[in-house]
């Protein structure tokens, strides 16, 4: 779709005087295009690609080092202390929140992000049988959330924006 604006947006200068003043008169008759563009592509999640499909199929997958028995959620192809590729492990999906932020606004970095209600928690979770933590949401109220609580990953079974939003963190019940 092409927008052109119309005459009446332009303004020219006929006074040849004001063209000594300004010798740019000539050049600001100056045409606008309003272009509208549609664009498809397929994005490749390359080597953590198993990691967002199990989400949707409600599994925590992580990536375990047989060498130094290293095991990294988020999912890594190389132990970061041997430099052997790992091989894929499923966790339990439950864990303990190690520390956490309350924040006040959302950056909207993705729809997913931008339609959280505030205040929402970021949790930084030691998942059961992980060697590292794993950030991300957790739905809980603020004044309930405490470092060493216990929780689950919860999975969601709606259109997301970044499939890493198929899942959050809620708390262990009990």
């Amino acid at each position: 779709m092409v927008d052109v604006i119309s005459k009446k947006d332009v303004q020219t200068v006929s006074d040849p005087h004001k063209r000594d003043i300004d010798p740019w008169a000539d050049f600001r008759l100056v045409e606008r295009l309003n272009l509208e563009f549609t664009q498809n592509y397929t994005h490749s999640l390359g080597k953590y690609s198993r990691f967002f499909v199990e989400l949707e199929n409600s599994r925590f997958m992580a990536t375990r080092c047989e060498t130094c028995e290293g095991v990294y959620a988020p999912p890594r192809p190389l132990c970061p202390q041997c430099l052997r590729v790992t091989q894929w492990v499923e966790l339990p999906g439950t864990g303990t929140v190690e520390t956490y932020s309350v924040l006040h606004f959302s950056p909207g970095s993705n729809a997913d992000v931008e339609a959280l209600k505030t205040p929402y928690i970021l949790a930084y979770v030691l998942l059961d049988g992980s060697s590292t933590l794993f950030p991300h949401i957790l739905d809980a109220p603020p004044d309930i959330v405490q470092i060493g609580m216990r929780v689950r990953v919860h999975y969601v079974d709606r259109t997301v924006f970044h499939p890493l939003h198929l899942m959050y963190f809620v708390p262990v019940e009990g």
